[in-house]
C-alpha cells in the first residue's frame, strides 16, 4: 500500500506517534527513559520546536509539538531524536536491526481545545493501557507539569492553557477537573484517533483538506462489502 502523504506546514501543531519495531520495547529501564527526554531538550534547543505534551510508553511515544518558522523542520526534529535514542539503545543492549516501526504517524491539530483534547489523549495513554489507575501516577508524562506543576524543562505551557484560570492554582486545579472529564469520554478511552491525519474542528480540516489535498481521515482498505440479496 503506498504511503498517505506527510503534511508538515511551518508554525503548526503535531501530534506524533513512533512504536517500536513488531511492537517490541523500546526502553529497558527509567535510565533509558531519561535519556530519551534529555535526547528531546537537546534538539529543541537546536531546533527551537516547542514540546507541549508528551507520554513515554513501554513500546511507543507520544509527543504534542509546535514547528517554529525559525527553526527545524518536523523530518529534521524527528529524525534527530528517533536517530539518536535509536543508536543509545542499539550501543546500550548490542541491539540490532531496525528499532521503529517505519516512519512515524503525525497528525496535524488546530490550536484550540483540540490541543487540549489532543493532550488529554496522549496523557490518558497509560491508563488505557492499564499500567497505572490514575494519570499522576505515571512517571513519564507531561501531566503533572499542568496538573500540579511540576518542573519539566522540556515541557512548554500552550497558550490554550491560560484559559483554566488567572492563578496558577486555579488553572491546575480546572486542568485537573478537566483530565478527570475526560476520563469519561467513550471515544477518548477507546483511543479513536489511530487513522487521522488532521485533528480539529470542520472549518480547520476543510482548509487542510484543500490546500494540501488529503482527507482528514485515512479510509481502511479492504475488499468492498457485498450486496445483501433478496431471498427467494
Amino acid at each position: 500500500m503506498p504511503r498517505t502523504a506527510r503534511i508538515a506546514p511551518r508554525e503548526c501543531i503535531y501530534h506524533i506517534l513512533c512504536r517500536g519495531n513488531n511492537k517490541q520495547a523500546i526502553f529497558g529501564d527509567d535510565g533509558d527513559r531519561q535519556r530519551y527526554l534529555e535526547i528531546t531538550g537537546k534538539y529543541k534547543k537546536s531546533l527551537e520546536f516547542y514540546l507541549y505534551h508528551y507520554a513515554l510508553m513501554p513500546n511507543h511515544i507520544h509527543l504534542v509539538l509546535e514547528v517554529t518558522q525559525e527553526g527545524g523542520e518536523l523530518s529534521e526534529i524527528m529524525k534527530g531524536i528517533n536517530l539518536s535514542y535509536a543508536l543509545h539503545y542499539k550501543r546500550r543492549y548490542e541491539h540490532t536491526g531496525h528499532f521503529w516501526q517505519d516512519r512515524y504517524k503525525s497528525i496535524l491539530i488546530s490550536k484550540d481545545d483540540y490541543l487540549l483534547a489532543c493532550g488529554s489523549y496522549v496523557e490518558l495513554n497509560p491508563i488505557r493501557a492499564g499500567l497505572v489507575e490514575k494519570p499522576g501516577d505515571y512517571r513519564w508524562s507531561s501531566y503533572k507539569v499542568y496538573a500540579y506543576g511540576y518542573r519539566n524543562e522540556i515541557v512548554d505551557q500552550h497558550p490554550i492553557y491560560e484559559d483554566f484560570g488567572n492563578t496558577t492554582e486555579e488553572r491546575q486545579e480546572k486542568y485537573r477537573e478537566f483530565i478527570a472529564g475526560m476520563l469519561e469520554d467513550e471515544d477518548m478511552m477507546k483511543g479513536k484517533m489511530d487513522r487521522r491525519v488532521v485533528y480539529g474542528s470542520e472549518a480547520f480540516s476543510g482548509k487542510i483538506e484543500n490546500e494540501y489535498k488529503v482527507k482528514p481521515i485515512i479510509r481502511r482498505l479492504g475488499r468492498p462489502k457485498k450486496a445483501n440479496k433478496d431471498k427467494k
